[in-house]
């Protein structure tokens, strides 16, 4: 393609149909037109395609665990991780997502290092080439009749047992879930070490923070929308103000509950 014939804002706009992947054909053609203009353009994608290139090989180290167990003989691997353990309010969520062998989404990571816009897009790239995709939910009430511990445990069980195909090996987010009849393997911040499992995390993420919002229509005294039901100063002090709701757990609330004794249940 002869670019000189093309001004700047036309080439910009070209540049933006063309996959990151296809870059050093461009740049190579770009590099003939001399103009000034033309070549800090040049200097800009050559940025980008670096940070391409080195987000591939942070992908690649993401597959490490994957790759292994398909040496192992294994296809179907479901990465598994939960939200919402420690929030004063609201369920425990936890996706169980299992991934093509060849998938590259570029920036999956950990949910926490990821601002709520880039969660969002994730989740429908994430949505859209899943080979399949289960979700577990625990409410409040569950949390309180068990434990924290053992209602993630279930909303694990719940994801796996939604899923249309079932997985030939759990890769999970520092759990061991022995009552899942499944081959599996627990990783110590799995999230930012297995491609899977940080699939999930976002998954479970954006799920949860989904519900939170729905609910904060129903109780909008407790900012459900900004806090996601954590206890920030904000949501504690509407409690103390309003009292509690169904949403909330009974067992995370002792200290609360005993130093306000009007507090209410709605």
């Amino acid at each position: 393609m002869e670019f000189e014939k093309f001004t700047l804002l036309q080439i910009k706009k070209y540049i933006k149909s063309v996959p990151l992947e296809q870059y050093p054909q461009v740049i190579e053609e770009l590099e003939k037109d001399q103009r000034k203009s033309v070549q800090k353009l040049v200097i800009t994608l050559q940025r980008k395609f670096k940070i391409y290139q080195e987000e591939l090989k942070r992908l690649d180290k993401m597959k490490y665990y994957e790759k292994k167990i398909i040496e192992r003989g294994y296809r179907l691997i479901a990465g598994i991780d939960e939200v919402g353990r420690g929030p004063l309010a609201g369920p425990v969520v936890s996706a169980a997502v299992i991934l093509p062998e060849d998938c590259n989404i570029l920036y999956i990571n950990d949910s926490k290092k990821i601002s709520p816009h880039k969660r969002e897009i994730l989740y429908d790239k994430i949505k859209q080439v899943a080979i399949d995709i289960g979700i577990g939910i625990v409410d409040a009430q569950r949390i309180d009749k068990l434990n924290i511990y053992d209602a993630t445990k279930e909303s694990m069980y719940i994801a796996v047992n939604n899923l249309n195909k079932k997985p030939d090996f759990l890769l999970i987010d520092a759990m061991q879930c022995d009552h899942i009849p499944i081959s599996q393997k627990s990783i110590i911040k799995g999230d930012s070490k297995s491609i899977s499992i940080a699939a999930a995390s976002i998954i479970a993420k954006v799920t949860r923070d989904r519900i939170m919002e729905e609910y904060h229509k129903i109780f909008p005294q407790y900012a459900f929308d900004k806090n996601k039901g954590y206890g920030t100063e904000e949501h504690c002090r509407a409690i103390k103000n309003f009292g509690i709701s169904f949403l909330h757990r009974k067992s995370f609330l002792k200290n609360i509950l005993k130093t306000n004794n009007n507090v209410k249940v709605e």
